[in-house]
């Protein structure tokens, strides 16, 4: 189901009783933070904040804060749905006969309304600034956390283009807000925005970038999704929401924008012109340093005639992007599979914040398997930032914390159990001893074969006899016991 526009799914939200409108008068300096981060955790509601102080706009913030509203914003059940419609385009063989064929149609029609298009009229445009009145002052931009450099844009859709090749990139990066007409463009070094601008820059060239903020939740999801290079996180989006993403063209820059977007920030990056940005609180739960990065400057500034202001917060978990890493630890999984078929299940569990730990079942057939699927999983695409990988049998359940722990300390000798290597770690990783390397642990937590270095014969579980079961089953209301 794809919504009209982030309203249209602010409006489901209310209907079904997952989003509270917050009439006080509160500020958007450390008060926002403190309330939604005592509301993610506690597993509640998304939150319209109507009387921002120093703004007319309003405030949405978690609002993918559920696993349910996650589904919600992506027009699913359960986000496994996806995963399962991903695996069925994996696995479509070519037709063999003219059922076949007539067969394959709806999912071809399927696939041939994901690609975005262009309009003429957009509402992200009923209102536009340019000059000095293209000023961020309007906007109730967020402090999140006491030690922040200053207030940060935390929910943008950052647009840009190969310099060569004019391929679209939308990435999610943090933007530091110096004054009402220049930001941090905050594009960690393993980013494709930051290989756009590192090629504009060895042409001497001016980088064009557009930043969108709101619109359908399924193409903020997009921004952050770990797609392939040359995908267009777009079509992606037009795939999430089964209809074309409706596009526009920026008034003062070449590029294209979410017509429903709320509001739309064009401008450009110059070739190396760096400032200090941050501190700011991440999502590793600590503070990140201050470092140089690219400096957006604003052209323009185009918005709906009352727009909504997107934010989020990050912090230590669980947060609200926890939720987004979990969607996609769900919808990729069958992307995994297909590149590593013996894989079950992965949980990225939301203390390891995405790229510190991975609990992976696999079905295993020889000696060192374990092994093999841990290296291959670093050589996929960010799994290379995760720290530590934990590998068990098929019929362990990943999802459930408890067995995972049981099992890992039953099933390792570290010893022998235990590898260590060496390669990128993601920007934000404070333990690693320089920046943007380091090392991982791979722990092989199946029952071990000869060939393993394990001689002795390996135990039988204790499971309760099945006949024994359906008795107690069948008796045990009458039990009393509750």
């Amino acid at each position: 189901m794809a919504y009209a526009d982030l309203r249209d799914f602010v409006s489901r939200l209310e209907r079904e009783g997952e989003l509270v409108r917050v009439r006080q008068h509160i500020s958007p300096e450390l008060e926002i933070t403190e309330i939604a981060d005592r509301t993610v955790k506690s597993g509640g509601p998304a939150l319209l904040f109507e009387d921002v102080e120093g703004s007319r706009l309003p405030v949405l913030i978690n609002q993918f804060g559920t696993m349910r509203r996650m589904a919600m914003a992506l027009g699913v059940e359960r986000l496994d749905d996806i995963g399962a419609e991903i695996e069925s385009l994996l696995n479509v063989e070519p037709p063999g006969n003219f059922l076949d064929k007539l067969r394959l149609l709806p999912k071809l029609a399927k696939l041939a309304s994901i690609f975005p298009k262009t309009v003429g009229n957009a509402p992200c445009q009923e209102v536009i600034r340019t000059g000095d009145d293209a000023s961020l002052d309007f906007l109730p931009i967020l402090k999140c956390w006491p030690d922040d450099g200053g207030r940060f844009i935390t929910l943008p859709m950052v647009f840009t283009k190969d310099p060569d090749t004019s391929k679209r990139n939308v990435g999610m990066y943090r933007m530091h807000v110096y004054d009402e007409h220049t930001t941090g463009m905050h594009w960690h070094v393993h980013k494709v925005g930051a290989r756009h601008y590192s090629e504009y820059e060895k042409q001497g060239r001016r980088m064009e970038v557009a930043v969108a903020l709101g619109g359908d939740p399924a193409i903020t999801y997009a921004a952050t999704a770990p797609l392939p290079e040359d995908l267009d996180e777009m079509i992606f989006a037009g795939f999430l929401r089964k209809a074309p993403v409706e596009m526009v063209r920026c008034i003062t820059i070449h590029q294209e924008v979410p017509a429903d977007a709320e509001i739309v920030l064009e401008g450009y990056v110059e070739p190396y012109e760096r400032r200090i940005e941050g501190p700011f609180g991440d999502h590793t739960g600590y503070y990140s340093p201050t470092e140089e990065y690219p400096v957006f400057h604003i052209t323009c500034i185009t918005h709906r005639r009352n727009p909504i202001y997107p934010a989020t917060i990050v912090g230590r978990p669980p947060m609200e992007d926890c939720y987004l890493g979990k969607a996609t630890e769900r919808i990729f999984l069958p992307l995994i599979r297909s590149q590593i078929p013996e894989i079950v299940d992965i949980n990225l569990p939301v203390e390891g914040i995405f790229h510190n730990l991975a609990f992976v079942s696999i079905r295993k057939r020889y000696p060192m398997q374990a092994r093999k699927v841990m290296n291959a999983l670093w050589g996929l695409g960010q799994m290379m930032f995760t720290k530590v990988i934990v590998v068990f049998d098929e019929d362990v359940n990943v999802q459930d914390t408890s067995e995972v722990l049981w099992r890992l300390g039953s099933n390792i000798d570290p010893k022998r159990d235990i590898v260590f290597t060496e390669g990128p770690v993601d920007a934000l990783d404070h333990a690693a001893p320089q920046p943007l390397f380091g090392s991982k642990m791979g722990v092989d937590a199946t029952r071990k074969l000869a060939g393993e270095g394990h001689y002795r014969t390996w135990p039988d579980e204790i499971v309760m006899d099945p006949k024994v079961k359906r008795k107690i089953d069948a008796i045990w209301q009458e039990l009393g016991i509750g």
